[in-house]
């Protein structure tokens, strides 16, 4: 029997078209919700049957980390043209687990960055400076054997 190692959460590398990969510390809404929409059938009554809805894909939300000038420009490109659709583009986010090798990916489809959150500078604090970027999307793959 194969023994699985857990993976805590350690490091995300988010890479997507026409960017360099990203890093990141905190990366949440790798999630895919089916609507349930219940339907009754004339004749049964112990029961009411249940059918697959819309599937729903939160945002991903990516935190504490510095993407670099590539994310900031894909951003920047949507949101000075109000009457061009947004720059969609698909990409993937890494899990990388114990020694820096990747153990989990994921894909995100038609996505595009629907908010930023840019670094605090306060030169009174010692802190690292971080970023926050959020990125709506289409769909979500998990990849297994994609390392």
């Amino acid at each position: 029997m194969e023994r699985r190692d857990a993976f805590g959460a350690y490091t995300f590398i988010v890479k997507f078209e026409g960017a360099d990969e990203a890093y990141f510390r905190s990366c949440s809404g790798l999630k895919s919700e089916g609507e349930v929409t219940p339907v009754q059938e004339g004749g049964v009554n112990g029961y009411e049957r249940k059918l697959i809805g819309r599937t729903k894909f939160p945002n991903i939300v990516l935190k504490q980390g510095f993407a670099g000038p590539a994310m900031w420009n894909k951003r920047a490109a949507f949101a000075s043209d109000e009457k061009a659709p947004p720059a969609r583009f698909n990409g993937t986010i890494t899990q990388m687990g114990p020694g820096n090798k990747p153990a989990h990916t994921w894909q995100f489809i038609k996505a595009w960055i629907c908010k930023w959150d840019g670094p605090e500078f306060d030169a009174s604090k010692n802190e690292i400076s971080f970023e926050s970027i959020e990125i709506a999307h289409e769909g979500l793959l998990y990849m297994p054997g994609a390392k």
